[in-house]
């Protein structure tokens, strides 16, 4: 549910109340009951709430939200639009939740919407987002963040870390990790030979050294590497044309060597549409790529598109692990 503070159970009641989730997936609320039926008046059709304390429980019938609440923090101090610890707090403990089902089969993956990192930080959960809760829940030796849509993909190599140490951070190894993780999903995402493109480090690519060696030093060993196992990867390219190359289907995916390198160009052409994928960890996981919206939280006026958008990429992912690993 992210945290109840923001639109996160709205975006929720408002996605599932549209009938074709149902015709992709049998989908299950992990959050607090309250919240969720504070929500239900924006959904825009009549809902109710079904209590479970299992997902087999589930009935999964349109018009009707299983809803399973981990419980065991008091919320009676939070507040809509604002940092509450104990709504953090509580956000954590739905992804718990949620990630242990999906690790004992229970589910075949999870939706997450957003979280406040303040209000989970001042909680005692000292994590930058959802990619390093769930890498640590899950056991995940590496993970990335990928940003798709049905046509345009971005891995990143590194995320949230000041841009003064993503050059020490941009390692060949941490690279071609980068590149193992995204040529995985691709394949998952049933492309059979998957096309990807490395966006340089640097100002068109160091510029022969002008602007840093960065690239031909780190990137390029990378791409060397990959291409020896037999991917087809190319680069590294200019980062100022890479990812309209990329849009326009020359690619099935950038790797970004940065977060606002890789966010800003997705955000600029699909704000609404753009998932947020945990690459690397042992269970499916989408997201939302919009925050908490504080601002506008409890006002019935957040878009739900995101939320559905994320929630077909999960099932899309999820059936097609299950075919490709014979499950």
């Amino acid at each position: 549910m992210g945290d109840i503070c923001g639109i996160g159970p709205e975006v929720i009641a408002k996605a599932l109340a549209h009938e074709e989730v149902y015709r992709r997936c049998r989908p299950l609320v992990i959050g607090h009951r309250p919240a969720l039926e504070a929500a239900l008046r924006f959904a825009g059709r009549p809902l109710s709430i079904r209590p479970v304390a299992s997902p087999s429980e589930g009935r999964f019938l349109p018009g009707t939200l299983d809803l399973l609440d981990p419980g065991g923090v008091d919320l009676s101090d939070v507040y809509v639009g604002r940092v509450c610890p104990s709504a953090g707090r509580a956000a954590v403990a739905c992804v718990f939740c949620a990630a242990d089902l999906a690790l004992t089969g229970d589910a075949d993956g999870i939706v997450t919407a957003p979280l406040n990192k303040e209000a989970m930080n001042l909680a005692g959960f000292p994590y930058a987002g959802h990619t390093e809760l769930l890498a640590e829940r899950t056991g995940a030796a590496a993970s990335r963040m990928m940003l798709a849509t049905e046509t345009f993909r971005i891995v990143h190599v590194t995320t949230h870390i000041a841009l003064r140490d993503v050059p020490q951070r941009v390692t060949v190894d941490r690279i071609l990790k980068t590149l193992d993780l995204a040529h995985e999903a691709l394949l998952d995402l049933g492309i059979e030979r998957p096309k990807i493109v490395v966006a340089g480090i640097n100002p068109h690519c160091g510029e022969g050294g002008m602007f840093g060696d960065e690239d031909t030093r780190t990137v390029a060993p990378a791409v060397q590497q990959a291409r020896e196992r037999g991917w087809d990867v190319v680069g590294p390219l200019s980062p100022d044309t890479v990812f309209g190359r990329a849009y326009r289907g020359e690619f099935d995916a950038v790797i970004a060597m940065y977060h606002d390198q890789g966010h800003v160009p997705m955000k600029l052409v699909a704000f609404a549409e753009a998932v947020n994928v945990t690459l690397g960890l042992p269970i499916v996981r989408t997201s939302v790529d919009h925050g908490t919206a504080f601002d506008i939280a409890g006002r019935g006026i957040a878009d739900e598109t995101n939320m559905l958008a994320a929630i077909r990429l999960a099932a899309r992912l999820a059936n097609s692990r299950k075919v490709r690993r014979g499950l």
